[in-house]
């Protein structure tokens, strides 16, 4: 009996087997790469040669000696030859299995920093080894496939830093701005006085009376309108002319900023809420109140994975909300004076990638509101220059920018000498310094809590 070469100079079963004449049974196996043939020999002549299932393997007789068999599908089958008479000589099981030289080849050369191991094991091919990134996994986990088919087993771990630090900065800043000029004239008639006049202003939540002085005695006027109203009149005998002028000018400024800082496992989901919980009255089928509490502040979920070395994914939600102290709320029903308050509320949801120490700024805001009004007296308000006096104007804007700026960190645990919290820097002061000196804060270095004046047993006792 001759050896079994294998094509492209690889050898089946260890280049030495050959086909023993086991009568009936498999007496061998032979192993055949996918795409690859080989060429055995008997040391018996046969008639007939034959295979189990094609789909598998390709079989041709070559002599009455030798047999040319090519692997074509992933499998195991069998192959018969038959002498004289239909004899049985012997069975042989041909396995065909993928080519794992140029599949390690290939991923050597699509991932040539990656200790990715390629082992054949229960007819599976195994892929192992501590991988960089996920996103490499499944890339190395597509290259076989394509390869081997669908009979992959994903041994494979991700190595390296994989907890997150998100860093979400909400900014917003609202300018206000709002001006108003008008003009009142009116008459007055007030009997038994004779010469008078006065000047006065005033508020329109705080009336600011001024005396005016008249021969007859005191006339007392008071101011009606917004801040801002300076009024005159003049008087002579019982009637009396009177002119206010309201010049109202209004400016104002806030700013908001949100810096919440969250550390999460790649993969895993992590929610940070920093505010309160406000009631919210509502009526029941039965009309009845019931209290429900609604979550206001900073709030922040976001899961990230850990893609490669250091490409992050981030699915990330934040949102910033606040009662609406402009407005009175709504109330909740007719018959109960309750009512349910107005939340402004800036939210942003988005799904990006960034690298480690990278930023981006996610979303954003600039609106600009303008809105005037002119109120006037028919027809007087309409003559030049001297209209002013029978005129009134209004004039609103307001400015308002917002932008959230996301960041991410790749981070390690450290030492807890490494990290501090904010009373690491502030004392508590004993009673000579907050009694007598004043001091809302100890002088010096952060002590021990033992170090400040307690008198007696303190502390926390196990038993």
């Amino acid at each position: 009996m001759g050896g079994l070469p294998w094509g492209g100079g690889q050898a089946a079963a260890d280049s030495h087997s050959v086909l023993r004449l086991v009568r009936g049974q498999a007496s061998d196996n032979i192993t055949v790469l996918i795409g690859r043939a080989i060429v055995v020999e008997s040391n018996q002549p046969f008639i007939e040669v034959s295979v189990a299932d094609p789909a598998v393997a390709d079989v041709s007789p070559l002599s009455d000696r030798s047999i040319y068999i090519f692997g074509k599908g992933r499998g195991s089958t069998t192959l018969t030859l038959l002498g004289e008479n239909g004899q049985l000589i012997t069975n042989v099981t041909v396995k065909v299995v993928p080519d794992l030289a140029e599949l390690k080849q290939r991923l050597k050369e699509v991932f040539p920093n990656e200790p990715i191991k390629v082992r054949l094991t229960g007819g599976n091919i195994v892929l192992s080894g501590v991988i960089s990134g996920k996103a490499k996994i499944s890339r190395a986990m597509s290259l076989a496939r394509s390869y081997v088919g669908n009979t992959v087993v994903n041994m494979m771990s991700v190595g390296g830093t994989q907890q997150v630090m998100l860093k979400v900065r909400v900014a917003e800043m609202s300018r206000t701005a709002a001006k108003e000029l008008g003009f009142n004239t009116f008459l007055t008639a007030t009997p038994g006085s004779d010469i008078g006049g006065g000047i006065f202003s005033g508020s329109a939540t705080n009336p600011s009376p001024t005396i005016g002085i008249g021969v007859d005695g005191p006339t007392t006027f008071t101011a009606t309108g917004d801040f801002g109203v300076l009024g005159a009149i003049a008087q002579l005998g019982d009637f009396g002319l009177g002119i206010t002028l309201t010049a109202l000018e209004q400016k104002g400024f806030s700013r908001t900023l949100a810096e919440p800082n969250l550390v999460a496992l790649s993969g895993n989901e992590a929610n940070f809420l920093a505010g309160q919980d406000v009631p919210i009255p509502q009526v029941n089928d039965d009309g009845e109140v019931e209290i429900t509490f609604k979550p206001v502040g900073v709030s922040v979920n976001f899961i990230p994975t850990v893609l490669d070395d250091d490409l992050i994914n981030l699915e990330l939600s934040t949102e910033v909300s606040a009662i609406d102290t402009t407005t009175d709320g709504i109330p909740i029903s007719a018959t109960i004076n309750n009512v349910v308050p107005i939340f402004s509320v800036r939210r942003a949801t988005t799904a990006i990638e960034l690298r480690d120490g990278q930023s981006f700024a996610i979303a954003g805001l600039l609106q600009d509101n303008f809105t005037d009004a002119i109120s006037q007296f028919p027809f007087l308000g309409d003559i030049p220059i001297l209209g002013t006096l029978f005129r009134s104007t209004d004039y609103a804007r307001g400015e308002t920018e917002l932008v959230i700026i996301v960041s991410v960190h790749l981070v390690v645990p450290v030492s807890e000498d490494e990290l501090s919290v904010p009373f690491d820097h502030v004392r508590i002061p004993n009673e000579l310094e907050l009694f007598l000196m004043g001091n809302t804060t100890g002088a010096g270095a952060p002590g021990l809590v033992q170090s400040q004046d307690f008198d007696g047993d303190f502390g926390y006792v196990v038993e």
